[in-house]
């Protein structure tokens, strides 16, 4: 299934991505690994995500990744309330990486996102 956004969004702890950058490759939080691919969400989902899943952690980063440098191992699929969230099922490499930003706490415990438009 298709869906019209371009960059998905990974929020990571950052001591598991600095292991991962050194290796040169993501295979995934325990989360992603018990699962069976990595967990992502698109613009309009990553607040949300942050709020339900990593609330009042002070340890993430958010990652940036363009969709299509995930094809053919990107599918969108049906999860919280039926909305599609991009499931990536293959590691991801860091050369695909757009960029990486900290994702701190606000005064008022709910994350602090950089400019996603």
């Amino acid at each position: 299934m298709s869906n019209p956004v371009t960059i998905v969004y990974k929020i990571v702890g950052e001591e598991l991505w600095r292991q991962a950058a050194r290796k040169g490759i993501f295979t995934g939080s325990a989360a992603d690994l018990a699962d069976g691919f990595i967990h992502l969400s698109a613009q309009d989902q990553v607040a949300a995500t942050a709020a339900r899943h990593f609330c009042g952690r002070r340890d993430l980063l958010l990652v940036a990744i363009p969709a299509t440098a995930l094809a053919p191992s990107l599918r969108w699929e049906v999860s919280r309330q039926g909305a599609l969230f991009p499931h990536l099922y293959a590691d991801l490499p860091m050369d695909s990486v757009l960029w990486v930003k900290p994702l701190p706490l606000g005064p008022n415990d709910r994350h602090v996102f950089p400019d996603l438009s």
